[in-house]
Parts: structure tokens; sequence; C-alpha cells
């Protein structure tokens, strides 16, 4: 005699085949995707109330904005641009402050990444480098120098360093080593750890490790990193001379100050050629170093 219970162990036997498949986790309708949705709805209707509350709390003035005495008077503003200064000698000093610009964005950035990778090495998580003692402060040192604005850095380096570009150079160091200071610690993180323990079954040191094993597998990542960081570096040099960095940005300040426009035309034509150009050439090399 079969007993009672066996008969009824799968209760969907028999059923149709839709009713037994639309219950399995990864089926269409199941909880697990009603879950996703509803945590992506949720999301949605945060971030929507966010921007309605945004509006809601600033004092945007669009009818201002939008009025025809507003097009007027930007037309006006715009109008004395026109034409900009091409005089040999003034165009001899945009030069040299953008060669002073160039100069400062890659001081910097040279700095902050041997600075960043010098972080780097403890405050990651792979024992290749340092102490686990040593993460937590130099997670924290890191978090302190990206958190303070290259030109906050610039303006309290004034201090010390007095204006010109110096002070510039110094503000990009400080706040770019941090930045890539968590880049990099986050690609060093993210390495295969295949390669590294073999050489340490082998008994070699972190140093060894970290040089043979690691940083060949990292290095593209690093100098991409770097190199994005240039651009970005090119753009704040040009504005921390607004604060006496030196620069094409110690330029900008002092003739807009004076309303020199057609100066001012010729010194903003000389920041979005000498980006663009920066900007090709870092892309180029990325490319080229991550095929």
């Amino acid at each position: 005699m079969k007993h009672p219970r066996r008969a009824s162990r799968d209760p969907l036997k028999g059923a149709a085949p839709g009713a037994r498949q639309s219950r399995l986790p990864g089926a269409p309708g199941s909880s697990a995707l009603l879950g996703w949705h509803s945590k992506a709805l949720w999301f949605l209707l945060a971030l929507a109330a966010l921007v309605v509350a945004s509006f809601w709390s600033l004092d945007l003035q669009w009818r201002e904005f939008l009025s025809l005495d507003a097009a007027r008077s930007m037309g006006r503003f715009l109008g004395e641009f026109f034409p900009p200064d091409t005089s040999p000698e003034f165009l001899r000093r945009v030069v040299q402050g953008t060669w002073e610009t160039l100069a400062m964005s890659a001081l910097g950035t040279g700095l902050a990444a041997v600075a960043g990778l010098a972080l780097a090495l403890p405050a990651s998580r792979r024992g290749d480098g340092g102490a686990s003692w040593a993460r937590g402060p130099t997670r924290l040192l890191l978090n302190a120098l990206r958190s303070i604005p290259e030109l906050v850095w610039a303006a309290l380096l004034l201090i010390s360093a007095g204006l010109g570009p110096f002070a510039g150079t110094l503000a990009l160091a400080f706040h770019t080593a941090g930045v890539l200071g968590r880049l990099f610690a986050e690609a060093i993180e993210n390495a295969p750890p295949g390669p590294a323990a073999a050489l340490r079954v082998q008994g070699v040191g972190g140093a060894r490790v970290f040089f043979y094993a690691t940083l060949p597998q990292v290095l593209p990542q690093l100098l991409s990193y770097t190199l994005y960081r240039w651009e970005n570096n090119i753009r704040a040099a040009a504005v921390l001379g607004v604060v006496g960095a030196g620069g094409l940005g110690q330029m900008l300040a002092f003739h807009m100050g004076l309303f020199h426009m057609g100066k001012t035309a010729t010194i903003l034509g000389a920041m979005l050629l000498m980006v663009a150009l920066v900007d090709a050439a870092s892309h180029g090399a990325r490319r080229w170093m991550t095929r």
C-alpha cells in the first residue's frame, strides 16, 4: 500500500507546463524580478522628487533670464570681445602664459602621480605595499586631499609660496594626489591575484611582488588615469590664475578686471585651443595604451 502523503509530494504534477515554469526563480514575473523593478521605481521616484525640490528651493528667475533686455545686454557684452587683440607683443605674452599653464599642469600631475602611487600602496587591501594598520589613516589622508578644491589649496599656499606658478603647481599636486591615490588603490585591489600569489609561494618579498606581478598588470590603467587627470588639470591650471597662481588664468583675471575685452577674447581663445589640443593628444595616448 502506498503512503498517503507520497502522492501529494508534487502538487504541480499534472498541471499545465506554464503553471510549473512560472514559479521558477528566474522566470518572468517572479518575486526577484519584481523586487528589482520595485527598487528601480523607488529610485526614479526619489530622483524625481529631488529634482522637483531643487526647482522649488532655488530662486531661478527664468523670466528675467529669457527676457529681451537680458538678450540685448548679453549681445552687447559679447560684441565687446571683438575684435581680439592680435598685437605681436600681447601674443608673445599669451604664448608665454600658455606655456606656463602647461608646465604647471604637467609638473603638478607628475608630482601627484608619484605621491598617489606611494599612498595607494598602503591604502589598498592588497598585501604588496604595506601593513593593514596604515590602510585607514592613508584613506583618510586621501579623502582630505581631494576634498579640498584646487582653488582653496592655491589660496592657502599663496601665503607660504607667494604669488606665481609655484603655488598653483602645488595646489594641483595636492588635490590630484588625493584623486589619483584613490583610483590607483582601487586599480591595485582589482588586479588579478594569481601572479602575485605565485611569487609569494616562492618566498618573494612584498616589494618585489608588487613591481614584478601587480604593477605590470595595472600600469596601463594607472597611466590612463594620470593622462585623464592631466586633461582636468589643464582646465584647473587655467582657472587657478584667478587667485594669482600664474599662467593664463592670472592674465585673464587681470585683463577682465580692467575690462580689456579684446585681450580677454585672445586669452580665452588660447585657453580653448590649448585644452582641445591636450584633450586630443591625451585621448589618443590612452587609446593607444589600452589596445
